[in-house]
C-alpha cells in the first residue's frame, strides 16, 4: 500500500456550536476554536474536522446550507476562518470542513430560483415532480419522519427531501449541478483546507424512476435504507468528484458512508478510492432498527468486538477505515458501549484503548478524551434535535408512555453529544459567560478538562499516551501499518488482538468483565521474548509464564520482540 501523508495522523471532530464561546452569546464560534488550538496541539491532534459553519438557517444544525461561500455570523467571519487555517498551519495541523452536497437549505439561492420556475435551469438542480392522480411520486420516508415530498408553494410541484423539509435534495444526475459543486469544492481547497468530511454522500444516487417500495411501518412509507440498497451507479458521481477536486489537491477525505455494498469497499477506499477513508459504522449500527429507537438494542461487549473485527477483516489490504466510538449524531460512546459497572474512568480508558489501537485513522469527538457521558433530559422540551423529537413522537405512537419515551430519547438522542464542552468546574463548565444554547451536562464539576489535564491517571492522559504511541518511531510502523489479528476469541467479554508489524508484534487486551480474568497467552503466535508494557489503564500489571491476570475493565498494550 502506498504510504500517504495522513496515515499516521490522529483526527479530532469539533462541533463548533458547543466547543468554546469566545463572545458570551452562548454559542461556540471560530474564535473559540482559535483560543483552544493549543489545547488540541498539546493533546496531540493532527487533523481537525470542523462541523458546518456555513451560512444556514440551522433547521438541522448547519447541515442545511444557504451559502457555501459564506460563514454564518453566529460562528464569525471568513476572516476568522482564514486566521484559523493560518494558525493551524503554524502548528502543523490540518483542517477539514464538512462537505454537505446531498442537499442544501431551502433558503439557498438555487432553490429559491427553482421554486420560481420548477421547469427552468435551477428547477433541474433539484427533484421537482408533480403528483399523479393525487398521489405522491413515491412512498419513501424521510430520515426525520414523514414523506420525502413537500409541495412547492403556489404550484402543483413537489420537491424531494430525504432529510428535513428545509433540506431539498440536489439532483446529481444533472451535470450542471455537479459542475457548480466542483467549483465550490476547489474554491475551499485552494483557500487552504486539507480536505473534507463528506456528509450523507450515499444518498446522492437515487433509484430512478421514482417508485413505491413495500411499506415497513403503518404509515405506508418505506425506510430510506431499503430504498438506497436498490440504487446503482453512485461510483460514476464519486469518481468524477474525486478526479475533478480531491485528487488535484492531494486532499484527505473521509466519507460518511452507510449502506455500501460489501464488494464496493475497494471502490470507496482502495488504492484509487473515491475517498481517502470512510467511517467504520459497523458497531454504530449494531442493534439499530428501522422501526425506530424504541426497537433498538444496546450492543454487548461481544457485539462490539465482533463488529470491530469484522471491519478490520474486510478492510485489510484494501484501505484505511476511520475508527470512532462517537460523533455528533450518536450518543456518547461510554454510555452506549460500556456495561453498567464499567461506566467509570477505568472503563472509559478500556474503551479508548480497544478502539484506538485498531488499524485505521483514529477520530476523537470533542469531549471523548475526557470521557464525557450522556446527559439527562427531564422533559422533551429540553431537547433541541429534530430527529430526537420525531423519535419521541414515534415512541408515543406505538404505545410508550411519556416517561418511557423520554428514557429512550435520553439514551439515543444526538443532543447527548452536542452538550457544551466541559472545560472546567466553573459556571456553564467554562464554555460561555452567557447562557448556553443547549444546557450543560450537570456532571461537569466532576468531568472537565482542567481537572483531568492536571492528573496523570485521567482519561485525558490515556488519550495523550495513545496518540504519543502512534507517533513513537519505535512502534509507529506496527501501529499504523501492522495487520490486526484477533486472538483469544473464545474468551467471553475479553477483546484481544495482535497488531503484527514487519519485525514486531503488539498485543492489545481488554477485560469487559466485572471480574478478574486469567488469560493464557500460550496459544498466541509470537507472544514470547522480551515484553514491554506500553499502555495500562490500571496500577497493577500481573504477568508471568505466559499467564496474564486482568483486573475488571483493565486494558493493556504490550510489545513483544520477535525471536
Amino acid at each position: 500500500m502506498e504510504q500517504k501523508w495522513w496515515h499516521n495522523k490522529t483526527a479530532y471532530q469539533i462541533y463548533p456550536k458547543s466547543f468554546y464561546d469566545s463572545n458570551g452569546d452562548g454559542i461556540g464560534d471560530i474564535k473559540g476554536i482559535l483560543e483552544k488550538l493549543d489545547y488540541l496541539k498539546e493533546l496531540g491532534i493532527d487533523i481537525l474536522w470542523i462541523s458546518p459553519v456555513y451560512l444556514s438557517p440551522c433547521a438541522d444544525q448547519g447541515y442545511d446550507i444557504a451559502d457555501y461561500y459564506q460563514i454564518d455570523p453566529q460562528f464569525g467571519t471568513m476572516e476568522d476562518m482564514d486566521t484559523l487555517l493560518a494558525e493551524a498551519k503554524k502548528r502543523d495541523m490540518h483542517v477539514l470542513m464538512d462537505l454537505v452536497v446531498n442537499h442544501c437549505s431551502d433558503e439557498h439561492e438555487w432553490f429559491k430560483k427553482a421554486c420560481e420556475d420548477p421547469d427552468g435551469e435551477y428547477g433541474k438542480f433539484f427533484y421537482m415532480e408533480k403528483a399523479k392522480d393525487g398521489k405522491l411520486p413515491c412512498n419513501w420516508r424521510s430520515y426525520f419522519g414523514g414523506p420525502v415530498w413537500e409541495q412547492v408553494p403556489g404550484t402543483d410541484y413537489y420537491y424531494l427531501h430525504v432529510f428535513h423539509k428545509k433540506q431539498p435534495d440536489f439532483n446529481w444526475e444533472n451535470p450542471k449541478l455537479r459542475e457548480s459543486i466542483y467549483r465550490m469544492i476547489n474554491w475551499w481547497l485552494e483557500k487552504g483546507l486539507a480536505g473534507f468530511r463528506i456528509d450523507a454522500i450515499i444518498n446522492i444516487k437515487k433509484p430512478l424512476p421514482f417508485r413505491d417500495y413495500p411499506a415497513n411501518r403503518e404509515d405506508g412509507l418505506c425506510d430510506m435504507g431499503q430504498v438506497l440498497a436498490d440504487a446503482r451507479g453512485i461510483g460514476e458521481f464519486l469518481g468524477e468528484m474525486r478526479d475533478r477536486t480531491f485528487k488535484l489537491h492531494d486532499a484527505f477525505t473521509v466519507g460518511e458512508v452507510f449502506n455500501e455494498k460489501e464488494e464496493e469497499l475497494p471502490d470507496f477506499i482502495g488504492e484509487n478510492g473515491y475517498f481517502s477513508s470512510m467511517f467504520d459504522f459497523r458497531q454504530t449500527v449494531e442493534g439499530k432498527s428501522p422501526l425506530g429507537w424504541y426497537d433498538c438494542r444496546k450492543p454487548e461487549p461481544e457485539d462490539y468486538k465482533r463488529c470491530c473485527f469484522e471491519s478490520q477483516r474486510r478492510s485489510e489490504g484494501v484501505g484505511y477505515l476511520a475508527n470512532i466510538i462517537e460523533n455528533h449524531d450518536e450518543p456518547r460512546g461510554v454510555s452506549h458501549y460500556l456495561p453498567d459497572g464499567a461506566r467509570n474512568e477505568r472503563g472509559k480508558k478500556l474503551l479508548a484503548v480497544m478502539y484506538f489501537m485498531l488499524k485505521g485513522i483514529p477520530f476523537i469527538y470533542q469531549g471523548q478524551e475526557l470521557g464525557m457521558e450522556n446527559t439527562v433530559f427531564k422533559s422533551i422540551d429540553e431537547v433541541d434535535d429534530v430527529g430526537s423529537k420525531d423519535e419521541y413522537r414515534r415512541c408515543l405512537e406505538v404505545g410508550y408512555s411519556e416517561e418511557e419515551a423520554l428514557k429512550i430519547i435520553n439514551h439515543y438522542s444526538r443532543d447527548n453529544a452536542r452538550t457544551p464542552f466541559q472545560w472546567n468546574g466553573e459556571d456553564n463548565a467554562g464554555f460561555t459567560k452567557g447562557r448556553p444554547w443547549l444546557a450543560v451536562n450537570p456532571d461537569y464539576p466532576d468531568i472537565n478538562a482542567e481537572e483531568q489535564m492536571g492528573r496523570k491517571d485521567s482519561v485525558y492522559a490515556i488519550y495523550r499516551a495513545l496518540i504519543s504511541l502512534r507517533r513513537n518511531p519505535v512502534y509507529e510502523n506496527t501501529v499504523v501499518y501492522g495487520k490486526t489479528e484477533p486472538v483469544l476469541s473464545g474468551e467471553k467479554d475479553i477483546m484481544a488482538y495482535v497488531r503484527r508489524g514487519e519485525d514486531q508484534d503488539i498485543l492489545v487486551v481488554g477485560n469487559f468483565d466485572g471480574r478478574d480474568r486469567e488469560i493464557s497467552l500460550e496459544t498466541i503466535e509470537g507472544c514470547k521474548g522480551k515484553v514491554t508494557l506500553l499502555i495500562n489503564n490500571c496500577e497493577d500489571f500481573t504477568m508471568d509464564n505466559q499467564r496474564l491476570i486482568l483486573n475488571p475493565y483493565q486494558a493493556v498494550v504490550i510489545a513483544y520482540d520477535r525471536f
